[in-house]
């Protein structure tokens, strides 16, 4: 475990890192710079740069050889107890990865900016209608060839065990036939402690890339089968159930 002033350097260098790269991606709004493949980069030199400060050993592990193939819809669902979730998975997928986040992260300032001006997508979880037609903008962005991330919890779980899935991301997955790759991250649990900044550096996480679900060949109707299969999934891959700290 690290001393308390050790902690507070990895937070400021965190904290200043994604500012900095916040300002760096928001020049891709200026006429004739903006792509898809600079906002890309951004986004996995951010995520990279993030696990490099607390020195994480990571392992990507695609049993299935799970590639993304231009113009499918695709969505990528996975287990969420950690905040390097987001970068871990961001490293784990080849191509245009953008995270459904929760309005509130909108207004942070510099970073929400920058997520909005580089693909990054918010839901208003408090307002149906408004989530209506923020699912529908996330399906405009899949059609034009975003992976979109979702935690079908819908936050991060505090002691590693799958929370209640949220309902939103399975029926947009069934309106826009996508189909969902469950990602189960194991070991990012243990970089921070729950509802504290105690960081531990040095660790290992693990990315597992599960079987893809073909969302196109349930309805609307069966929208609680397919929950129930990809919870099944997310659970083998995250190894759900085993003792905390597990690896392979």
């Amino acid at each position: 475990m690290l001393n308390t002033l050790a902690r507070y350097w990895i937070v400021s260098r965190s904290i200043f890192t994604t500012w900095f790269w916040s300002l760096i991606a928001m020049s891709v709004i200026i006429p004739g710079l903006r792509s898809r493949q600079r906002s890309n980069y951004f986004v996995r030199t951010w995520s990279a740069s993030l696990l490099r400060i607390i020195d994480l050993d990571y392992q990507v592990f695609n049993p299935h050889n799970v590639k993304f193939e231009p113009g499918k819809h695709y969505i990528v669902m996975c287990n969420h107890s950690s905040l390097y979730d987001i970068p871990l998975s961001v490293m784990a997928i080849d191509g245009s990865v953008r995270m459904l986040a929760k309005k509130e992260l909108r207004h942070i300032p510099i970073f929400g900016y920058a997520m909005a001006k580089n693909e990054f997508l918010f839901i208003d979880r408090k307002n149906r209608n408004q989530a209506i037609k923020d699912l529908k903008l996330a399906a405009e962005k899949m059609r034009s060839g975003i992976i979109l991330w979702i935690a079908p919890e819908g936050t991060r779980s505090r002691d590693g065990r799958l929370l209640p899935f949220k309902k939103g991301g399975f029926m947009l997955a069934i309106e826009t036939g996508a189909t969902i790759v469950p990602l189960g991250i194991r070991g990012a649990i243990d970089i921070v402690e729950p509802r504290t900044f105690k960081v531990k550096r040095g660790q290992h996480a693990e990315m597992h890339i599960g079987q893809p679900i073909d969302a196109s060949a349930y309805t609307l109707e069966q929208r609680d089968a397919l929950m129930e299969k990809v919870r099944a999934a997310i659970s083998e891959v995250a190894a759900v159930g085993r003792l905390p700290g597990f690896h392979r």
